[in-house]
């Protein structure tokens, strides 16, 4: 584990000032964001690895980023840099943007992909409103398809989920909240430990793996 950790972000920046307010403690990673720019395979910059980045000094921490950062460390004291996730570049990009920064974590950086095993929002209503709401057949054959392709590092089929998963457009009509897991799988793919499942309103799958 690391005191420095890239955090993906997922969709909006919907969040309580509060809350934000607290996780912005932990944003101020300047060596870290230097890094960034030069950063790539064999030393290479990212730009030069197929990736150009910018740095967005203005915007502060999504979501995504800082609700798991304050159950994870709710004192906010670890320096944390946000990846803006790529929606138009789909999953293989992401996958090569967790090798590109896969060798960081030799260094003691924890790079975290932030989002959500399913995210239909729109099938809410068939919860009934019940937090505890069954999961229906299309959320549970996806996640399972999921789960295994991951430990048996079918990575191929990973990459072209949104046409070999069952129900995968039903489960993500949009994939930004699944795009980070790509991030997570490219820094260490061959190496799959699943911590954690659950389902809320029937739909959300939050399930938690680690990698490497």
């Amino acid at each position: 584990m690391s005191t420095l950790m890239f955090a993906k972000m997922a969709a909006d920046r919907a969040a309580s000032e509060d809350a934000a307010q607290q996780a912005q403690q932990a944003a101020k990673a300047p060596r870290i964001r230097q890094r960034l720019p030069p950063l790539g395979a064999d030393g290479l910059p990212l730009a030069a690895a197929g990736l150009p980045t910018d740095i967005d000094q203005s915007r502060g921490l999504d979501h995504g980023a800082w609700a798991p950062l304050m159950v994870a460390w709710p004192e906010a004291d670890i320096p944390v840099v946000q990846l803006s996730v790529q929606t138009r570049l789909g999953t293989t990009h992401h996958y090569r943007l967790g090798q590109i920064l896969a060798p960081l974590r030799e260094e003691g950086v924890l790079i975290v992909g932030s989002g959500s095993f399913t995210h239909d929002l729109a099938s809410l209503r068939t919860s009934g409103g019940r937090i505890d709401a069954p999961e229906p057949d299309w959320v549970h054959a996806f996640a399972e398809w999921m789960t295994a392709a991951l430990f048996e590092n079918r990575v191929d089929d990973l990459l072209n989920y949104r046409r070999l998963a069952p129900q995968a457009a039903h489960n993500h009509p949009t994939e930004e909240h699944l795009l980070p897991l790509y991030v997570a799988l490219g820094v260490a793919p061959d190496k799959v430990n699943h911590l954690h499942q659950s389902t809320t309103y029937g739909i959300l799958r939050m399930d938690a793996f680690a990698f490497g």
